[in-house]
């Protein structure tokens, strides 16, 4: 049986889509956050030492790591489904993509999240003219040109094609749900058309909806 330690609303939820998309057997975990940190609990060091989540109990192998969690799922019950085939050019264009989610695009969305909570965050109104300055040139020196230069790559990357790596769905697309989710809920994808149509493509999926009954939809 495989059980996944996961917190709850949160990116895992991926990972338990992917669980479905593969019809495999698995249990849920699930832990609350921290209430004043909003970090994951102590109780995940039990199975990792970092105590991140999500981690993959699968019969007694412990893996972490999102994209590592993927690609083991997919390259141990996939059965050749959700990656192209092995040694050519467009399985290395998704393991870009399983890399890219997490290393490239996700810490734009938890910039944007960062700055966005310092703005909000209670201070002496002496400070908050010179915090804002601080939050404003960064988002607009860096945060806003970086994060409309990687949407639209992702948006070219779409034309033409229903899926990340063509007409077939794979693990690029699982990888991709979160920080793409969380950038139509906090700018919208009325410029990006070709990501909002591929996000609905993942709402309507039956998979995507089964592990959102079981697991909650992330908090973006």
């Amino acid at each position: 049986m495989i059980t996944l330690h996961l917190l709850k609303q949160s990116r895992a939820l991926r990972i338990v889509w992917l669980l479905e998309l593969l019809g495999l057997e698995y249990r849920l975990e699930q832990y609350a956050r921290h209430p004043e940190t909003l970090l994951a609990p102590d109780e995940l060091k039990t199975f990792h030492p970092l105590g991140k989540s999500p981690i993959l109990d699968d019969n007694g192998f412990i893996l972490t790591e999102s994209g590592a969690i993927t690609d083991y799922l997919i390259q141990t019950y996939g059965g050749g489904r959700l990656m192209p085939a092995l040694g050519n050019h467009d399985y290395w264009q998704y393991q870009r993509w399983l890399h890219y989610a997490e290393a490239s695009l996700m810490p734009l969305m938890l910039l944007g999240l960062v700055f966005r909570k310092i703005d909000e965050a209670p201070m002496p109104f002496f400070v908050k003219p010179i915090a804002r300055k601080i939050t404003g040139n960064t988002r607009h020196n860096f945060i806003d040109p970086q994060t409309s230069l990687h949407l639209g790559h992702v948006e070219q990357s779409l034309q033409g094609q229903r899926w990340l790596c063509g007409e077939a769905l794979t693990g690029a697309d699982v990888m991709m749900s979160f920080p793409l989710q969380a950038a139509q809920r906090r700018l919208g994808t009325r410029d990006y058309p070709e990501i909002g149509r591929w996000l609905g493509q993942i709402a309507a999926d039956p998979a995507w909806q089964r592990a959102e009954a079981e697991g909650g939809r992330p908090v973006l």
